[in-house]
């Protein structure tokens, strides 16, 4: 931790100190106005059963055991301030238009960082006009399907993936149209046949970016929403021996989604249903986007790589209760067609499940207890396990904004 203090006062000072210069350029141009928030939080909770140490304080079925005891005893105590979250927004008008950008982090290590608290970047974002560049939130998917939970992942079967983009926006506001490029990028895996040494000279290329796009129609109780994705993966075999596998595959999904308002405007309905191929990595709980198929009938090529299908789904309604509580309750599920080529324990499906209650004693401050569920099932042997458990959240917003012009 003491290590991470000098990095982070480093980081925010050169953002300051950045960011200031970007105001003095712009004084001749109008209205300048800079905002600083975040929320400090610290979570604590029980896990009732076992999941991967790297991954202590959130549910994720795809990192619950694979076999009895994989990862100790039943039974653990945790607290967390890992959601801690600090941002910077800037608006500048230009002669071309409102100039929009957005500097985001968390200490959520993932990645070579598992289970680290750690900076970790979110958003690195700029918009100006119809046209945005960035690490920013895909166009694939909605943002505002995620329920009013403390758990940090959130629900499996969501599109959840910030990735860096060019986008075209030709309609915004409620109503929008949004088209983007964004950065390629899948995982495989080997399965039963992991280590052999003919798949060792395979490697993955992306020669064109991954598409994207959505469309939203506002109504008057919430809106609708449908996106997609189209995306080539690609693999070379660079072996010298009598087999060639090299392949691509075509990835694809369809995304609809809608927030839906009823009971007089208390209760929010937060749903969406995916489908597609090799769209793991879209997906917020997925694993692999490719997997292993026999085809010993193919001399040269005895077995291939294929897009694996998956459907997830997400409902889950907010409801507020008066302006002190409010309460979130719903369920996801995610499910993957396995290739025959997987190990007997790859993952092939698994739920998410979750209810609390929130407390907002004054303004800006959140108390919070909510239960948890996940299970997992997979794809040819007899283990199904689940994790059940209880978490308190405690949240403190802050925000200011500066103001020129």
């Amino acid at each position: 931790m003491k290590s991470l203090l000098p990095r982070l006062r480093t980081l925010v000072i050169g953002l300051l100190v950045i960011t200031g210069t970007v105001v003095q350029a712009q004084d001749e141009e109008g209205t300048k106005t800079m905002d600083i928030y975040g929320f400090i939080m610290m979570d604590a909770g029980y896990n009732f059963n076992q999941i991967d140490p790297n991954w202590f304080d959130v549910v994720r079925p795809t990192k619950l055991p694979t076999y009895k005891n994989q990862y100790g005893t039943d039974g653990n105590f945790f607290f967390s301030v890992r959601q801690t979250r600090l941002g910077f927004k800037n608006y500048f008008d230009t002669p071309l238009g409102q100039l929009f950008t957005q500097f985001e982090f968390e200490m959520f290590g993932t990645g070579v960082d598992a289970g680290q608290t750690t900076i970790r970047l979110r958003h690195a974002y700029a918009e100006l006009g119809q046209f945005g560049v960035g690490q920013y939130w895909s166009p694939f998917m909605d943002i505002d399907v995620f329920p009013n939970t403390v758990e940090y992942w959130g629900p499996n079967g969501m599109v959840f993936f910030r990735n860096v983009q060019f986008r075209w926006m030709p309609i915004k506001g409620d109503t929008r149209l949004t088209f983007a490029l964004e950065r390629p990028g899948a995982s495989a895996d080997q399965g039963v046949y992991a280590g052999r040494v003919e798949l060792q000279g395979v490697t993955p290329r992306f020669r064109v970016p991954d598409l994207s796009g959505e469309f939203r129609k506002a109504l008057p109780v919430g809106y609708v929403e449908v996106a997609a994705i189209t995306r080539l993966i690609e693999w070379e075999d660079n072996n010298t021996d009598q087999y060639d596998l090299s392949d691509r595959a075509i990835g694809w999904g369809v995304n609809l989604s809608t927030n839906l308002k009823f009971g007089g405007g208390k209760d929010t309905f937060r749903g969406s249903v995916v489908y597609g191929k090799g769209i793991q990595n879209y997906m917020n709980d997925a694993p692999v986007d490719v997997g292993i198929e026999n085809d010993f009938g193919n001399a040269t090529a005895p077995v291939k790589g294929v897009a694996l299908p998956l459907i997830g789904i997400v409902a889950f309604i907010d409801h507020t209760w008066n302006e002190k509580f409010t309460t979130a309750v719903g369920w996801s599920m995610l499910s993957i067609d396995n290739s025959d080529g997987q190990d007997d324990d790859a993952f092939h499906a698994g739920q998410y499940a979750a209810l609390n209650l929130m407390y907002y004693p004054v303004k800006n401050l959140m108390a919070g207890i909510e239960f948890q569920y996940g299970d997992r099932k997979n794809f040819r042997d007899d283990f199904n396990p689940s994790i059940l458990k209880t978490q308190f959240s405690f949240k403190y917003n802050f925000s200011q904004s500066f103001y020129k012009k």
